[in-house]
């Protein structure tokens, strides 16, 4: 893959210093980069929101 490409999209994300230290200690103890915690974070939070509210579903284009 060349540099600068990724498959999925990117998202600029502005963390306190002391905040991003202890997510990258716990990414770390669950054996995971920072980046890939914050996505299990993402993952389980819109799946509680699902199951309080419902399925999100996006109309195709």
């Amino acid at each position: 893959m060349p540099a600068g490409t990724y498959k999925n999209p990117q998202y600029g994300l502005r963390v306190p210093k002391e905040l991003m230290k202890k997510l990258k200690y716990i990414a770390e103890y669950n054996g995971r980069s920072a980046n890939k915690e914050i996505e299990q974070l993402i993952i389980h939070h819109v799946a509680a929101w699902e199951a309080a509210h419902g399925t999100i579903i996006f109309e195709e284009d």
